[in-house]
């Protein structure tokens, strides 16, 4: 994203995968911002659900790391998986909003496509691919939108981004 650039919004979001064909689901709730909130406000929506980890390395790069919510990532030494440049730091809230249009707990792979100049590397569990639905905040914490794993590749790579599964979790 640029600076004169606004983000994506969550409409342009939903219109954006209907022309990619791939179908969601989505329900309206309270802000959440953490996982333990997610848990007592989802209700009942099947599938798997995200935690997302936006970092950066010594270098100033980039990543966003989407893991299955109950899944633990080593941070001393997902840099070595990732290729980051040593050991890695979480990004900070001005970056996360220059680069992927988001705000602190609204983070999701949805972000990617206000990333319009590839900046940030995407990395998902490959645990996580194995779900038929994958859950992730629609550019806001306010919803909750079910994706069909099989379609999260097709959004990655519409917004320029490779698609990266890997072990990332223990």
């Amino acid at each position: 994203m640029t600076d004169t650039a606004k983000p994506t919004d969550r409409e342009e979001l939903f219109a954006f995968l209907d022309r990619l064909g791939i179908s969601v689901a989505t329900v309206n709730h309270p802000p959440l911002f953490t996982v333990e909130q997610s848990r007592a406000l989802r209700g009942e929506i099947e599938g798997a659900h995200t935690k997302n980890l936006f970092l950066r390395d010594r270098k100033d790069r980039h990543f966003l790391l989407t893991v299955e919510e109950d899944a633990t990532v080593d941070l001393k030494t997902i840099h070595t998986v990732i290729g980051a440049s040593g050991r890695v730091s979480f990004g900070k809230a001005e970056a996360l909003m220059e680069l992927l249009g988001l705000t602190p707990g609204a983070v999701s792979l949805f972000g990617l496509i206000n990333d319009r100049q590839g900046a940030v590397s995407f990395f998902i569990d490959e645990r996580l691919m194995e779900a038929e639905i994958v859950n992730a905040h629609p550019l806001t914490n306010e919803a909750t939108t079910s994706i069909k794993s099989r379609d999260i590749a097709r959004f990655v790579e519409a917004t320029g981004h490779a698609l990266n599964i890997l072990k990332l979790s223990a």
